[in-house]
Formats: structure tokens, sequence, C-alpha cells
């Protein structure tokens, strides 16, 4: 009972970390999908440089824990005085970037190639092509993993707290810190972190059956 009580008093604090959470999720992610075509359009280029280019982001982003890159933007970039929020956005945007790219890649190459082959013989450009032929389908294939990488990327935001910003994970810890009571606010926070991939589950249920209607 007393952790009821807990979770109903904190409920208003509780729920603007929540907000706070899915809003540098969501910009993240947006970025992210940008970040991640424009990479695996490199990793599948027929230049070697660009390939090149490509696999040095995606190793730096592999081979760097995220708070690193989080830290990074926040400190290394103190020039541009970037704020907490667009510090973490960029950070979840450059690392979650990576995996995009590679889930892209993926998607692309397993479109038969036969498919390009028929545009350019009907007068399209290869980017015709590839824009109206290739990626529908690539982007079908792919939800599934992005989705996955979305709920990853939403749990990945806690990291949030290290640079002390008050999203969901940091209101546990500090309500926890205060009342010597760690165990039954993380509890509390699990819960809203449950809700939050709940949510993001059923929008990308959504747009794949959207995707799937429209074949």
């Amino acid at each position: 009972m007393d952790l009821l009580t807990k979770f109903i008093d904190t409920y208003p604090v509780f729920l603007k970390g929540m907000l706070l959470t899915f809003q540098l999720t969501i910009v993240a992610v947006f970025i992210a999908i940008f970040i991640g075509l424009f990479f695996a359009f490199l990793k599948i280029s027929k230049m070697k440089v660009l390939e090149w280019i490509a696999d040095i982001y995606i190793f730096l982003v592999r081979g760097t824990p995220l708070v690193v890159q989080i830290f990074i933007f926040y400190f290394g970039l103190t020039a541009l005085d970037i704020s907490q929020f667009w510090s973490v956005v960029l950070g979840l945007a450059f690392h979650n970037g990576a995996y995009i790219a590679e889930i892209f890649r993926g998607s692309i190459q397993s479109i038969d190639k036969g498919q390009m082959e028929a545009g350019r013989s009907l007068g399209m450009t290869a980017g015709l092509a590839m824009r109206r032929i290739i990626l529908p389908q690539a982007f079908r294939r792919a939800m599934p993993p992005l989705g996955n990488q979305f709920i990853i990327a939403l749990k990945d935001s806690s990291l949030a707290s290290f640079i002390g910003m008050y999203e969901l994970f940091n209101v546990a810890t500090t309500y926890g810190s205060n009342e010597y009571d760690y165990m039954s606010y993380l509890l509390i926070v699990a819960v809203y972190y449950l809700v939050l991939v709940l949510i993001f589950s059923i929008l990308v249920n959504m747009v794949e059956k959207r995707m799937a209607s429209s074949d």
C-alpha cells in the first residue's frame, strides 16, 4: 500500500519526466532515421571511399559507449552552447543512426536486383527507381528491426540523467536518494518505462499494418 501511495503522490513529477523522455526519444529517432538512411546509401555505394566513411562511422559508434558520446556532445561542443536536451538528442541520434544504417542497408540489399533493372527499363533514373520502387519495399522489411531499435533508444534515453537532465530515470533516483528508498522508486519508474514501451510498440504495429495493407 505504501508503494501505491508513493506512486499516486509522485504522479505529476513522474508524468513530466515521462513526457520529456518521450520527447527525447521521438526527436532523436526522427533524426537517426535520416542519419541511418544517409549512411546506408554510403554503405551500398560503388565508391569505396564513401563505403569506408560509413564503416568508420559505424565502427566509432559501436566501439564507444553511448554515455561517452552524450558527454562529448554536452561537454565537447560547449562553444556552440548546446542545451542538455539537444546534447542528449544528438547523442542518441548519432548512436542509433549507425544501427539504423545497417538495418536499412540490409533491407535495401534484400530487394531483388531485378526490380531496379525493371525500373530502369521503364525509363526511370537510378535515383527515381530507388525512391519509388526499392525504398518503399525496404521500409516495410525494415519496420520490425526499426521498431526494436526505437525501443532501445527509448530505454537508452535514461543516460540523460548522467548530465543532470531531469528525465524519467533521474526523477526516480532523486526521489530514492531524498527518501532513502531506491527500490520503491525504481519499481515505480519501471512501470512508466513499460507504459512508454507499450505506446511505442502499438505505434510501430500500426505503421506495420498500414504498410502491409498498402501492398
